[in-house]
């Protein structure tokens, strides 16, 4: 017996009906956006009454930390339940010893934010390349960065911030063999339960440059080719994300987010573990740019960024636009 029924496709299949009620398009919706989705980034200095402003990236400041005390009661207001940590040092040498310092900026910036708002996720970024006189990633012998010494130090970075209250460490250098080592760290040193999220796949980025402004951390000769990775690579990128899972990383990162968006559905198409994004200081600052100048909605296209971005398979969002899309997210309830 022949099927009466019609075939599929126009006009008997419309899928303007999907769209045509703003309820029905909540209901078909495939993305949605939460303010749990997010990680804001800090930039913490030392001094007080230090709330300075980072001139390529508006609404991101420095901060001292009682600053930084203002500043995280606001962001658990708002409900995002974690902040990524960077600091400015008062002192920078070749190997970046502030970093690992028991009292360095960061250590100093968790213990002021965990007895201030307990309930917040600290993040730190471990990395020295903000306490390194000369602005690399790690030690420096024969003009290059030498990566199995600079395992030591990183291990030495991940353990402090744990022994501060850390909740968890996030590895940027980009040295072969970090996520173990500062698994060992961890583990040797009593802290078995300190989760490790890798920035599995960061790329050698034209994104990066407010953010070197906003950190000190432009490299005095050379660049980080060596080490970060070739943006035209993405096979490459999911060999990262599986050593570093194999090494201990309980989540890995792509960063930048945008300009990779095809990397974050490739790494949750392989991989099982939870997936950060980092929307970068440069995605941030043209966005703000284009929208100062009336060039497009700002409103419209961060919040078309950052969907992207979830679309592709990021579960974890780390952004400086984080407390303006809580505050807009927040509105709608």
């Amino acid at each position: 017996m022949t099927s009466s029924l019609p075939q599929s496709g126009f006009p008997q299949s419309r899928l303007r009906r999907l769209r045509e009620s703003s309820a029905i398009r909540l209901m078909t919706q495939e993305t949605s956006l939460s303010v749990k989705d997010f990680v804001y980034p800090l930039f913490v200095t030392h001094g007080r009454d230090v709330y300075e402003p980072v001139e390529p990236m508006p609404g991101v400041y420095h901060l001292s930390l009682d600053k930084l005390v203002e500043e995280v009661s606001e962001i658990s207001q708002l409900g995002i339940l974690s902040v990524l940590l960077f600091g400015l040092p008062d002192h920078k040498d070749a190997r970046g010893t502030e970093a690992y310092d028991p009292h360095g900026i960061i250590q100093e910036a968790i213990r002021a934010i965990k007895q201030a708002t307990p309930q917040l996720l600290v993040m730190t970024d471990v990395c020295l390349c903000e306490y390194t006189d000369h602005g690399h990633c790690g030690v420096i012998v024969d003009d290059m960065v030498d990566n199995d010494e600079t395992l030591e130090l990183l291990a030495k970075v991940a353990l402090s911030h744990a022994e501060a209250g850390a909740d968890v460490v996030a590895p940027s250098a980009m040295m072969d063999g970090q996520v173990g080592a500062i698994r060992r760290a961890l583990d040797d040193g009593g802290y078995p339960l300190v989760p490790i999220m890798a920035y599995s796949a960061k790329y050698a980025s034209a994104f990066y440059g407010p953010f070197r402004a906003a950190a000190d951390s432009t490299p005095q000769f050379g660049d980080r080719r060596g080490y970060q990775m070739e943006p035209a690579n993405a096979r490459q990128a999911l060999r990262e994300m599986e050593m570093d899972i194999q090494e201990g990383a309980d989540m890995i990162m792509i960063k930048p987010a945008l300009a990779y968006l095809d990397v974050i559905v490739r790494a949750r198409q392989a991989f099982n573990h939870p997936i950060a994004a980092y929307n970068v200081s440069g995605e941030y600052s043209m966005v703000k740019g284009a929208a100062a100048n009336g060039w497009l909605d700002g409103q419209g296209a961060i919040l078309e960024i950052i969907t992207a971005i979830k679309r592709a398979g990021a579960d974890i969002i780390i952004s400086y636009h984080a407390k303006e899309v809580a505050r807009w997210l927040n509105a709608e309830r």
